[in-house]
């Protein structure tokens, strides 16, 4: 599949074929096999060209990675845990990333600053009740 979204359009086996054995060898029949195993179970779709098929992926590999995450996460008997573990395991690249994500599937929203985020949001003193944004909670009174 890395090879079928590498050219994000229609590949005969020759074409995988031979981008593959830059790397080692392999053969024709065990590419055209693989593609058609793919094929099978409705990863790629083809359509005949000549004697040969020509094989597109059905779905992006973003698409492909976030169903992925979607089965693990409904699998899970504590999807909250499930979440906080994974979001526990991310670089801050990432964190960014998703925050990114959030904001582009909630849509805009006047109510909250576009760099509010799990490590920027404001925080509220337990015992002042006074809000200290991008801060640590502070202990004690002022």
């Amino acid at each position: 599949m890395t090879r079928v979204w590498k050219w994000n359009r229609p590949v005969t086996v020759r074409e995988v074929l031979e981008d593959l054995q830059r790397e080692r060898s392999i053969a024709y029949t065990t590419v055209m096999t693989v593609l058609d195993n793919l094929h099978q179970k409705g990863w790629v779709r083809r359509e005949a060209e000549g004697r040969a098929y020509r094989y597109e992926a059905v779905s992006t590999r973003a698409a492909y990675a976030a169903a992925l995450m979607n089965d693990a996460w409904s699998q899970s008997d504590n999807p909250a845990a499930a979440l906080v573990a994974f979001f526990g395991m991310m670089s801050d690249e990432q964190r960014r990333a998703l925050r990114d994500a959030v904001r582009i599937v909630q849509g805009p929203t006047d109510s909250v600053p576009a760099d509010t985020g799990p490590d920027t949001a404001p925080h509220t003193s337990p015992d002042t009740g006074d809000e200290n944004p991008g801060s640590v909670p502070e202990r004690g009174g002022r």
